[in-house]
């Protein structure tokens, strides 16, 4: 789909940002989770609005909306890997490097 926002969202008061897309596919607009912005700005691939992505990940609801929680994200050639399969962020075991 097309990436419409890009917003910061603060889960809990005292938490680090993440980042959220908001994609509007052929059928719908759905929210997309990415992760922690330290995390986003530490890696190669940016996304901006009007990019078009392919997401990977698992629709949920959360409070009573359909999201994605993203595994990966794929802009052209270049993939953003957020979280393994078993959906396990990547971030747990970067940030204990």
């Amino acid at each position: 789909g097309q990436v419409l926002s890009i917003t910061r969202v603060t889960p809990i008061k005292g938490m680090s940002y993440g980042v959220q897309l908001l994609v509007k596919t052929e059928k719908e607009e759905l929210s997309v989770h990415l992760g922690p912005g330290w995390y986003l700005v530490n890696q190669d691939l940016t996304i901006e609005p009007k990019d078009t992505v392919e997401v990977k990940g698992s629709r949920i609801l959360f409070v009573k909306n359909p999201v994605i929680v993203a595994t990966e994200v794929t802009k052209g050639n270049a993939i953003l890997k957020l979280r393994e399969e078993n959906g396990f962020p990547f971030w747990n075991a970067w940030r204990h490097r």
